[in-house]
């Protein structure tokens, strides 16, 4: 993450970025249109966790085995998930999402190559 004034999750927040999409397909020169940029970067299913809020995987009932994720860590989550945002970086812009810390779904070690089917 560049010199971006980050929000802090709060609770059992989860502070996710949405990694920016290709402007072209795969193995191509062909551009994506804007639109289907757009609905793609929405409907994604992966992320990496920037930050944890303070009681995020604290509940011990909820989470015998301890937490899930830790900052750094590549995660799958449910397409539309979370409240959606963005913030300017002097690149352009970058989407991060806000979800609850049981939204995650599964840890991936290199997320290049997952999309929602």
């Amino acid at each position: 993450m560049s010199d971006l004034k980050m929000p802090v999750p709060m609770g059992y927040k989860i502070l996710i970025a949405v990694p920016k999409l290709d402007q072209t397909f795969e193995n191509s020169s062909i551009v994506r249109p804007e639109h289907l940029l757009k609905k793609e970067e929405t409907a994604t299913v992966v992320g990496m966790v920037v930050k944890l809020g303070s009681l995020a995987y604290r509940d011990m009932d909820k989470f015998p085995d301890g937490p899930w994720c830790k900052e750094g860590d590549f995660v799958l989550m449910r397409a539309y998930s979370g409240t959606r945002f963005k913030l300017m970086e002097k690149e352009g812009e970058q989407e991060f999402r806000l979800i609850n810390d049981d939204q995650v779904e599964a840890v991936v070690e290199d997320p290049r190559g997952i999309t929602r089917a």
